[in-house]
């Protein structure tokens, strides 16, 4: 096991111990209705300074096109959603879900498009294979965790969406936007995982 697998775990465990206040977990009234289910995975690389690893959809696909996202997508019946999670970054990047050191999961977060979306906090080593599927990403790229956690780097933006003001977070890192439910997750776990604590152990 290695040090930040250790050191995470033990941020985790003590980061959801009990509930928080003035999390961004529900934007459901823009979108009535039952929602669907579904789980992302949250995947730290471990490097010497830890990455997220996140992709791009491609611009033609119905829900979120274009946008930045962590891998994920819709839970099967029967399915987990770490299950979940792990499925869809094999079949999105080709991530073998032995290699991947699960955490565990996060705050769920009711998006404004009828998702209920549940991240799966996990590491993943730093030299694997990544092939990317075409039909569900456009391209990948890695964002520091630090950089991506720091709450100087959280842009507060506003938008009319279905007749109401909608505000949300925008995260700029080099030529990636990383907005909406992804920037949303991001800040959620930041305030969960005391992460600069971590690093300057």
């Amino acid at each position: 096991m290695s040090l930040l697998v250790e050191r995470l775990r033990a941020l985790h465990a003590a980061g959801h111990a009990g509930e928080m206040a003035g999390l961004r977990t529900d934007d459901s009234r823009f979108s009535p209705g039952e929602s669907r289910d579904a789980a992302v995975l949250a995947a730290i690389v471990d490097r010497p300074r830890p990455t997220f690893l996140l992709t791009h959809r491609p611009s033609n696909m119905r829900a979120h096109p274009g946008q930045v996202a962590f891998p994920g997508g819709k839970i099967d019946l029967g399915e987990t959603p770490v299950e979940a999670a792990l499925r869809e970054a094999w079949e999105e990047l080709a991530i073998p879900p032995e290699a991947v050191t699960v955490i565990g999961e996060s705050d769920l977060y009711r998006t404004g498009t009828g998702y209920a979306i549940t991240p799966v906090v996990a590491i993943i080593p730093p030299d694997l294979e990544i092939q990317a599927n075409p039909t569900e990403v456009a391209q990948w790229f890695e964002a520091p965790v630090d950089f991506v956690f720091d709450a100087a780097n959280h842009v507060v933006q506003a938008a009319d969406w279905n007749g109401m003001r909608r505000e949300y977070l925008d995260i700029q890192w080099q030529e990636h936007r990383i907005w909406g439910v992804t920037a949303a997750i991001i800040a959620n776990l930041s305030r969960r995982l005391d992460w600069f604590r971590l690093t300057d152990a």
